[in-house]
C-alpha cells in the first residue's frame, strides 16, 4: 500500500488555499487547522481540525497521532510560530524555534538586525504611552506600528508630536503583545524579494517592486515582477540577504524580504518575514514570471527533498489592488484581455484604506511587459 505523504497546513483561510490545492496537484495528503470562521480550505483540504492556530499543544497531539510527514504555513506570521513548535518537537524540517520568535516580533527583529550591523532606520519600542517621551531620540516623519502584526494593521506615519498619541492608541490595540515599534520613516523605493532556503543555503528567486495607498497607512496596492532596480543592487541585497537571514536562524523555508532604497540609493532592511509573501507574490507571481514552482519548493523542504534548480526571468506579472485611491486605474483594464490571469470584485468599494483588508477586488497579470 502507498503511503501518502501527510502535509499539516496551519491556517485555513484563503491564503493557505494555494498550498491546499498544491498539495492535492502532487498527490499529498493536507490536514488543515484553525477556526472554522474564513475557513475557505475546508472544502478542499483532506482533513480539517476546528482549533486556533495559536493552540500549539493540542495540534501537536493530532499531529503526532496522525503520524504527519511536514508542517507548513505560507503567507501567515501568526501561525509561524506554531509550525515550528510542532516541527521541531516531531524532528520535521523547519528553522529553530528561537527563530519563529525573532521573525515574529519586529522587535527582536530589528535588535538582531542591529547586533548584526545591519542598515535599518532609527527605532525606538514602547509598551506603554508614559513611554513616549522617548520619541525625543528620533526624528520625524515617523512610523507607528504594532510589533508582532502584519497587513498594515494598525500602521501609520506621523508628521508632527501632535498625532503620535492617536497613532500609538492605533498600533497598541492592534499589538497581540501590545508593544509598538516607532521609527524614522525612509523616504524612497519600495522593493520586497522572495527566496528559500535549505538546509543554511539560501536561494533568491524574485524582485518586486511595491506601490502603496502612501501616507498615512501604506496599504499595499500594486507589486510588479521583475523589479526596475539595478544589476548593482541586486547584488548588495544578496549580501545584504544572505547576512540577515543567517541573523534571525532562518535556515529553512521560504521568506519574504521588504526593503527601502532611499534618495541616495542607500539600502535599508525594513522587515523579515520566515514565510511567502502574500497578495498572492509567493504563491502566483514567483511562478508566473520564473517559472519556478514556488509552492512546490515549500513543500520539498519541509519534507526534506528540496533540490535548487536554475531560474529565468520568462515574463513581467504583477497584481493590482482595487480601492478608492486607484478604482480609475483598476477600471481601465480590460480584464477580458489574454494577459490577465485571475480577477475578482468584492462589495462597496470602501471610504477608507487602513489596512490591506480594506480592499475590494484585485487582478493579476502576466506579460511581456509591465502593466
Amino acid at each position: 500500500m502507498v503511503h501518502l505523504k501527510k502535509i499539516a497546513v496551519i491556517g485555513a483561510s484563503y491564503l493557505q488555499l494555494p498550498l491546499v490545492l498544491k498539495c492535492k496537484e502532487l498527490g499529498y495528503k493536507s490536514i488543515c487547522f484553525a477556526y472554522l470562521d474564513g475557513a475557505v480550505c475546508k472544502d478542499y483540504c483532506d482533513e480539517f481540525y476546528e482549533i486556533s492556530i495559536l493552540e500549539k499543544e493540542k495540534i501537536l497531539a493530532i499531529c503526532e497521532k496522525l503520524k504527519i510527514d511536514a508542517i507548513l504555513t505560507i503567507a501567515s506570521d501568526v501561525a509561524v510560530p506554531t509550525v515550528n513548535f510542532i516541527a521541531n518537537s516531531l524532528n520535521l524540517t523547519s528553522n529553530p524555534l528561537e527563530s519563529s520568535l525573532v521573525c515574529t516580533d519586529k522587535n527582536k527583529m530589528k535588535g538582531n538586525f542591529k547586533k548584526s550591523c545591519l542598515p535599518i532606520a532609527n527605532y525606538i519600542q514602547i509598551s506603554d504611552k508614559e513611554e513616549l517621551f522617548k520619541v525625543q531620540e528620533l526624528n520625524y516623519p515617523l512610523i507607528v506600528k504594532p510589533s508582532d502584526r502584519s497587513g498594515s494593521l494598525g500602521v501609520t506615519k506621523i508628521t508632527e508630536e501632535s498625532k503620535l498619541l492617536e497613532a500609538f492608541e492605533i498600533a497598541h490595540a492592534y499589538s497581540l503583545n501590545k508593544t509598538v515599534i516607532i521609527e524614522e520613516f525612509i523616504i524612497g523605493k519600495e522593493i520586497s524579494v522572495e527566496s528559500i532556503s535549505y538546509k543554511g543555503q539560501h536561494y533568491i528567486l524574485a524582485y518586486t517592486d511595491k506601490i502603496t495607498s502612501g501616507s498615512p497607512h501604506f496599504v499595499e496596492l500594486e507589486h510588479h515582477q521583475p523589479s526596475s532596480i539595478s544589476p548593482e543592487m541586486k547584488d548588495e541585497i544578496v549580501f545584504l540577504l544572505s547576512n540577515a537571514l543567517n541573523s534571525l536562524g532562518i535556515t529553512n523555508g521560504a521568506a519574504h524580504s521588504e526593503f527601502i532604497i532611499d534618495e541616495n540609493n542607500k539600502l535599508f532592511i525594513n522587515e523579515i518575514g520566515a514565510r511567502m509573501g502574500g497578495d498572492f507574490i509567493g504563491s502566483h507571481l514567483v511562478e508566473l514570471s520564473t517559472g519556478f514552482d514556488y509552492l512546490k519548493a515549500v513543500i520539498d523542504v519541509s519534507l526534506g527533498i528540496f533540490s535548487p534548480t536554475p531560474l529565468k526571468q520568462l515574463a513581467h506579472s504583477g497584481v493590482v489592488y482595487l480601492s478608492k485611491i486607484n478604482q480609475e486605474r483598476f477600471n481601465s483594464i480590460n480584464k477580458s484581455e489574454s494577459y490577465i490571469i485571475e480577477h475578482q470584485t468584492q462589495g462597496t468599494i470602501s471610504d477608507q484604506l487602513t489596512k490591506s483588508s480594506d480592499r475590494n477586488g484585485y487582478f493579476i497579470y502576466k506579460s511581456q511587459k509591465k502593466i
